[in-house]
């Protein structure tokens, strides 16, 4: 087993947490222990962590936390990458040093995190990090990478398909959009006037949302749309109904809606992060990271991230 003592006192660690549940305001960098490896497990030296809105849901209050299991004190984020510097006993195919990233639920804002070597659990894992994935790019990868991929897989494309991706320019988004392109689909993507350039970068076609979405898309796409992904809530779904799309070709992430798919990050086949970190190693797949913050300004980071205007990821240094 690869580990040492390294309880003392001095050995500790930033972290952020929540002393109650809550908005950015209640976030807190604190000094806290190192966790400790047990069997099974790495731990890892995180160097970026990549933020979500599930971030900021799942810990706005103690009921929906609950859900998630958590209690307070909780950390936060759950999308990470770094370096191996501890490992359990038991644990094969990792060796200190590694450049890993994966998830750890609502604890991977921290300098330190321990998680399971096996990668069988979502947000308990890590994986290899690929030759020529920096970190950044690696901390966005696994909640938006994976929801994107179980968003595609509910509604399958091919190049026959034109669909309409509402939301297209956010996290989940810019995935969604490549993932599409790759497996041939046309793609006209929702967002603001502002967002267009950026849409059309990740290779969608844009159009305003709003009153008159389904005019404009009928306009662009003459011969109809034959699927669509909602990244937002319903209005996307509402549009692709009034376009004539079955409920059968349509998927939801954020909302319920009868008759349609729900996806998320749980429903992604397996190996799909992988084939994800795949595409960006290979240069098929961009991640734009539109903002980074240093660890102690992580209410600005959150803040900016829950406006739900970033073109991209947000991101995490430290």
């Amino acid at each position: 087993m690869q580990t040492r003592n390294d309880r003392s006192p001095a050995a500790g660690g930033r972290a952020v947490r929540m002393d109650s549940f809550g908005g950015p305001e209640r976030l807190e960098v604190q000094e806290v222990p190192r966790p400790q490896v047990g069997p099974g497990q790495v731990r890892v030296r995180v160097t970026a962590a990549g933020l979500n809105p599930m971030d900021w849901i799942m810990t706005s209050d103690a009921e929906t936390a609950a859900r998630f299991g958590l209690a307070l004190p909780v950390g936060f984020g759950t999308d990470y990458a770094g370096v191996v510097d501890r490992i359990g006993e038991g644990v094969s195919g990792f060796a200190i040093g590694d450049r890993v990233f994966g998830g750890a639920l609502s604890r991977a804002v921290s300098d330190f995190v321990v998680v399971d070597s096996s990668g069988k659990t979502p947000a308990d894992e890590a994986h290899h990090t690929p030759d020529g994935v920096d970190d950044r790019t690696a901390a966005t990868l696994t909640i938006a990478g994976r929801t994107a991929s179980a968003a595609l897989a509910a509604v399958p494309l091919g190049p026959d398909d034109t669909v309409l991706i509402g939301g297209a320019g956010g996290g989940v988004g810019v995935f969604a959009v490549q993932l599409a392109r790759i497996a041939g689909a046309r793609v006209i993507g929702t967002g603001s006037a502002a967002s267009a350039d950026h849409l059309r970068g990740l290779g969608a076609e844009p159009v305003a949302y709003g009153d008159g979405l389904v005019e404009r898309v009928r306009a662009l796409a003459p011969d109809g749309v034959t699927a669509a992904i909602d990244l937002h809530g319903t209005d996307t779904v509402d549009a692709a109904r009034g376009l004539g799309v079955p409920d059968g070709r349509i998927c939801t992430i954020a909302a319920q809606v009868g008759g349609v798919a729900a996806a998320n990050g749980a429903d992604a086949a397996p190996g799909a992060l992988g084939e994800i970190a795949r595409l960006v190693a290979e240069g098929r797949l961009r991640v734009p990271v539109a903002a980074t913050f240093p660890i102690d300004r992580i209410r600005a980071a959150v803040e900016l991230q829950a406006g739900r205007h970033v073109r991209g990821k947000v991101v995490i240094d430290l």
